[in-house]
């Protein structure tokens, strides 16, 4: 065991030798090394960090969720021209889902609709994401609030114009006034303001809660009227499951029940789409893995030039310490001594690239965390894997250079060194 630690710490010895005395030759060596390994983990990083804002933005709905409206959140077998002509679902078939469907845990009614401006006295909010909606999405997404409440069944049955807005908007409007109680102005008509919502930060579907305003969907529907069927504005059900209900028998009550409420024959096609949130995150996941894939490959190429600079450099090493080398065979060390001692010289240099590499991808994190209102994040288990493949590449790159020098005849290589 002691000569093994000895062993590594000559090696170690021999690495910084070889980093001082060929400090261009070891920099370009080390430099495929480093590369590969940033290449990697920067990839890896940024891909765990988007995974990992993707699933808290979709943490505060169930994946089970279901979004029942007359187009398709994904490709569909349905031509677009006849998609066109499918007719919206509407607020009384809202009403009739939610007193009927036994598997649902509740429903809400909502409008996709455009970006509107807010404003209040001489401020100016633009660009807003307007969510109206009834009042059982506060259930359903489960919001935080900073200050005040979201709007009860009551105020959503009568169209109360009444909003609860985002901590961006918030800020925007009231500069840290209380936001409670005030009145602002959208759609023409005053609405007061009567819950603020804790700061979420960017989202990564393009809308966050920071610059959302929400608001009764029946005010849109006394507005602009129940035959609605336009780009600005689009129907949805939201449907949240019992937490132990089967998504599949769930959404084949959903179809038979609307199917009756329309009075779909038999054969034909539904009309509409059940739209689950599962198969959305599924897609995502597909997408990051993707993107892991693609990262692997590229950054492959830079280990395998950088495992061929180790190499160089070992063999370099291997030629300029032949002396050495059969002075120490001479004196009685074997051959397992000399192959581990450039096998462990070989893997410091990697390790030692891999190092850099991993460093240099830790100090862009906090550049971008800090600089982005989105958190990187460099994992323990990257830095592991990081600092484990430059050990494999060193690994590899040193074993022909090591076996060679463990095979030199001690004479010969004396007479060669001098």
């Amino acid at each position: 065991m002691f000569v093994y630690l000895r062993l590594l710490r000559e090696s170690f010895g021999f690495a910084l030798d070889a980093l001082r005395n060929n400090k261009l030759r070891t920099l370009l060596s080390l430099l495929g090394v480093t590369i590969g390994i940033f290449s990697i983990i920067a990839v890896l990083a940024a891909v765990d960090s988007l995974d990992q804002k993707i699933k808290k933005d979709l943490s505060a709905l169930d994946k089970n969720t279901m979004y029942l409206t007359r187009v398709p959140f994904g490709p569909s077998d349905v031509p677009r021209w006849k998609i066109d002509q499918f007719q919206d679902v509407s607020y009384d078939e809202y009403r009739l889902l939610k007193e009927s469907v036994t598997g649902a845990e509740n429903l809400c009614f909502q409008y996709f609709t455009n970006r509107e401006t807010i404003k209040y006295e001489g401020e100016t909010a633009k660009d807003i994401n307007m969510v109206p909606v009834t009042d059982e999405f506060d259930d359903i997404q489960r919001l935080e609030f900073d200050k005040g409440r979201f709007y009860n069944e009551s105020e959503s049955n009568a169209g109360a114009r009444v909003m609860v807005i985002g901590h961006e908007v918030a800020e925007t409007l009231f500069k840290g006034a209380d936001p409670i109680g005030k009145q602002v102005r959208a759609y023409g008509q005053k609405f007061t303001i009567i819950g603020v919502i804790k700061k979420q930060g960017a989202g990564m579907f393009g809308d966050s809660n920071d610059t959302s305003a929400f608001f009764t969907s029946n005010f849109l529907r006394m507005k602009y009227g129940d035959n609605i069927k336009s780009a600005f504005m689009l129907p949805v059900i939201i449907i949240k499951p019992l937490p132990d209900e089967n998504k599949d028998e769930l959404k084949g009550e959903v179809i038979q029940k609307l199917r009756n409420i329309r009075g779909v024959k038999a054969g034909e096609i539904d009309g509409f789409f059940v739209n689950v949130l599962s198969g959305f995150t599924d897609l995502i996941d597909g997408i990051v893995g993707f993107l892991n894939t693609v990262g692997w490959i590229i950054s492959g190429f830079s280990l395998l030039v950088g495992g061929f600079g180790i190499a160089n450099i070992m063999f370099v090493s291997v030629k300029e310490r032949t002396n050495l080398i059969g002075i120490q065979k001479s004196l009685g060390a074997k051959n397992k001594f000399i192959l581990f001692q450039f096998l462990f010289e070989a893997v410091i240099l990697s390790v030692i690239g891999g190092a850099i590499g991993i460093f240099l991808v830790w100090i862009i994190t906090l550049m971008m965390t800090s600089m982005l209102d989105f958190e990187f994040v460099l994992s323990a288990f990257n830095i592991f894997l990081g600092s484990s493949l430059a050990a494999l590449i060193g690994l590899i790159s040193g074993i022909l250079p090591a076996i060679s020098a463990s095979r030199l005849d001690p004479v010969e290589a004396i007479r060669t060194g001098m």
